[in-house]
């Protein structure tokens, strides 16, 4: 399987880019930010219902409300 930064086009000045499954809003855009490092790679992001992957790594999403 090829790497996606081998595929994706490479844009001057890009600070990090996404290949996603739904259509993003300013506020998970903010929020990935603060998870992509400026180094003009591309990433992959999986959103499902109870869980998101990005590049091949599972995160599950949790309510803060019910964090112990």
């Amino acid at each position: 399987m090829k790497d996606i930064n081998s595929i994706m086009p490479k844009i001057p000045d890009m600070k990090w880019g996404a290949l996603m499954n739904k259509s993003p809003t300013d506020e998970k855009i903010d929020h990935m930010n603060k998870i992509f490092p400026p180094n003009g790679k591309w990433h992959t992001v999986f959103e499902e219902k109870d869980q998101v992957h990005i590049d091949g790594k599972r995160i599950w999403k949790k309510d803060p409300m019910s964090w112990t």
